[in-house]
């Protein structure tokens, strides 16, 4: 039995996220349909986390078991030549037995992507948050400062989580701003609770938009409380960079 390690790339505006569903589709299902007809067996992804609908990967790390002997560079030309366009796998590997793509997880970085300016964008409306009215950058960055650091985030968790610990170590936080007027906010941390970028990003915005001051946000933070917290950022423009192992 080999166990083959892969990176992927996908852009998660037509998926109903990561995880295979019975009724919709899913990047883990698409890709573990293709490899079963490759293989010649069932094939089971291990991912090494979600990513939710119309979110996107630069580089998602899966494992998968076989006892198929194709070699690694065949293996690879095949499964990329099955795939839609908006999937692709960037690497494969056979790796020890013993690797797992998600218990072996050090730390994640994601990133996210702001268009502010006046006027969207056609080319990364899918790619993209677009808020017209200027934002604040050094109060968003002076806010999320406060981030770092191990802290319970359970005001920025999805409603209804069924986690039972909300404590994660954000390692970096950081803002950059091109002339175009994009902003990418980058994040990395030992993990990740459903939606925890989605609504620091929501909260921190509020802060850009000078709605709340960086006191008011660590006290939001600090509350332990959703509801405290302002809107969940919308999907499009978060993107999975990097899976540390």
């Amino acid at each position: 039995m080999r166990n083959i390690k892969i990176v992927i790339e996908y852009e998660g505006t037509h998926y109903h996220g990561w995880q295979r569903q019975s009724d919709d589709i899913t990047i883990e299902g698409v890709l573990e349909e293709k490899l079963g007809i490759i293989t010649g067996g069932k094939v089971t992804l291990i991912g090494s986390g979600r990513t939710d609908a119309g979110v996107h990967a630069l580089n998602q790390v899966a494992n998968f078991k076989t006892h198929s002997g194709i070699g690694e560079p065949n293996l690879l030309r095949a499964i990329n030549s099955m795939i839609p366009c908006d999937i692709v796998v960037k690497s494969l590997v056979e790796v020890d037995e013993t690797f797992h793509a998600r218990y072996d997880v050090k730390r994640k970085a994601y990133i996210y992507k702001i268009l502010n300016r006046p006027i969207r964008s056609a080319l990364y409306n899918n790619y993209s948050w677009h808020i017209y009215g200027e934002l604040d950058i050094d109060a968003m960055r002076k806010a999320a400062l406060t981030l770092k650091g191990r802290h319970d985030f359970s005001s920025f968790c999805a409603v209804n989580s069924d986690t039972l610990n909300y404590v994660r170590t954000i390692i970096d936080v950081d803002f950059t701003v091109s002339e175009s007027g994009m902003i990418i906010f980058s994040i990395e941390a030992d993990g990740f609770l459903r939606y925890m970028v989605r609504n620091i990003l929501g909260t921190l915005v509020d802060v850009g938009r000078g709605k709340i001051d960086s006191n008011l946000f660590a006290g939001i933070f600090n509350a332990k409380d959703r509801t405290k917290a302002a809107i969940t950022a919308p999907p499009q423009g978060l993107f999975l960079r990097d899976v540390f192992y």
